[in-house]
């Protein structure tokens, strides 16, 4: 029995927005926990990398099902980079220059700019994350 939780034929455009969000959490996670990892030579922190990292992309792979994909990558590793930027900034004191704080924000603007600019209906994206092409605009060999 397949589970219907997440599963895209439930998944309207505001809710696969959520799950992009969670996703991006797990890509935080997944970023931050590599850092344990000593280069994939301790087991225990590489089995968590790994896990958190597939729960990242199969999240991620939910929300493509709704959302346009180059929006939702987009937005996905645009969260990730400023994540773990600012989780690398309070647990590992690493760097809050003007510099890397405003290009932290320019991120953080262009992931804002990316979701408003996206149809907020699931019919905008057709059910497959982008618009349907006019068929007139589909090559030959690409017609069903």
């Amino acid at each position: 029995m397949k589970p219907e939780f997440l599963s895209p034929s439930q998944l309207g455009v505001p809710a696969a927005w959520l799950v992009l969000l969670l996703a991006s959490a797990f890509e935080i996670a997944f970023a931050v926990s590599m850092k344990f990892t000593g280069g994939f030579t301790r087991l225990g922190p590489s089995l968590l990398t790994i896990a958190l990292a597939a729960a990242s992309m199969v999240l991620l792979s939910r929300a493509l099902a709704v959302l346009p994909v180059g929006t939702a990558y987009a937005a996905w590793t645009g969260i990730g980079a400023v994540g773990a930027a600012v989780v690398g900034m309070v647990a590992f004191r690493e760097p809050r220059d003007a510099a890397r704080l405003v290009s932290l924000a320019l991120i953080v603007g262009g992931v804002v700019g990316l979701r408003l600019a996206t149809g907020h209906t699931r019919e905008a994206t057709q059910g497959r994350g982008t618009p349907m092409p006019n068929e007139a605009s589909v090559s030959p060999l690409h017609r069903r």
